[in-house]
């Protein structure tokens, strides 16, 4: 009981470490680049490479979507519900909001009224892995900078059926803010009855969310166009660093949206290959523009809230 507490503190310690070394290393790169940081965009070029970006990263939040929906017909639920996609992007931005767990907790209220409690826990608990699983797998194509990346093939393994709930059980043995906000916990044998999982590997989820990371990545390339040579880019290696940095977002949750982690770790790992100035530029007016495509979607949603409190 003891060290499992400590395990529990510990990780939590670790993650809100990493979380403050990756904001304050972050700003320190801004303090140390602040003269040669301009945002000034003349050639209208460049207006149409920030357009192109924010649709992209439009376009991967309806991946994101479809990628849910498919969770959920995969863990044995009938494939003919409606507004699946459409309610997970208008809650999409919810991350954003403090303790970053409202989008769950939405989620699971939504799918608990119209299947039952056990199967909204689980499509809620695993999402985030799919999405995981799916950035590793396309970070393993850095393999030929440094063979430890094959290591990053290793999660989605673990998506086959027969393996999929010793993932389900870690998670919720971490007991995180976003899983015992739902004060539940289930067993194997009650995951078995009540989720019926269709097929032996999801190819088809994991497909769509590799889908919703590339769509991200060639929206942040455009912003990277704007600032860095073109004649000087190595595509592979920024991808595969822009995937390696988005898992370690997307696993160390202490900032919405893996605010400040994503562009700490990015910065860091690309090291001396392109001026820090650029990078960091790029890496804002990218955070700027896929959080504005998240609430541009979400308007609808928190609109309707307001109007429903008011009446």
């Amino acid at each position: 009981m003891i060290k499992k507490y400590f395990l529990k503190l510990n990780y939590k310690t670790f993650k809100n470490i990493f979380f403050f070394i990756s904001i304050f290393y972050f700003i320190y790169c801004l303090i140390f680049n602040k003269e040669d940081i301009s945002f000034a965009i003349e050639e209208k070029i460049y207006d149409y490479h920030i357009f192109l970006s924010f649709l992209f990263c439009i376009l991967s939040i309806i991946f994101n979507g479809l990628a849910w929906k498919n969770i959920i017909i995969w863990f044995g639920q009938n494939s003919k519900i409606n507004n699946l996609v459409s309610f997970y992007i208008k809650t999409n931005s919810l991350k954003y909001v403090p303790l970053g767990v409202w989008h769950f907790v939405e989620r699971f209220t939504f799918l608990k009224e119209i299947t039952n409690e056990k199967l909204a826990f689980y499509v809620n608990l695993i999402e985030p892995y799919f999405m995981l699983s799916a950035s590793l797998l396309l970070t393993s194509f850095g393999v030929i900078y440094n063979p430890l990346y094959l290591l990053c093939l290793l999660p989605s393994i673990f998506l086959h059926r027969n393996l999929i709930y010793i993932i389900i059980f870690k998670l919720q043995s971490f007991k995180d803010k976003s899983i015992s906000i739902f004060k539940t916990n289930y067993t194997k044998n009650q995951f078995d009855q009540k989720i019926k999982i269709k097929s032996a590997f999801p190819f088809k989820i994991l497909i769509i969310e590799v889908l919703f990371i590339l769509f991200k990545f060639i929206g942040f390339i455009f912003c990277f166009y704007i600032f860095n040579d073109l004649s000087n880019l190595d595509y592979l290696f920024i991808f595969t660093i822009f995937c390696l940095s988005w898992s370690i977002g997307l696993i160390i949750p202490a900032a919405p949206g893996g605010i400040g982690v994503f562009e700490g770790c990015f910065i860091f790992l690309m090291g001396d290959y392109y001026f820090q100035s650029s990078l960091i530029m790029s890496l804002i007016i990218f955070r700027f523009i896929s959080s504005s495509a998240d609430l541009l979607l979400s308007a609808p949603f928190f609109i309707k809230k307001v109007f429903k409190k008011r009446n």
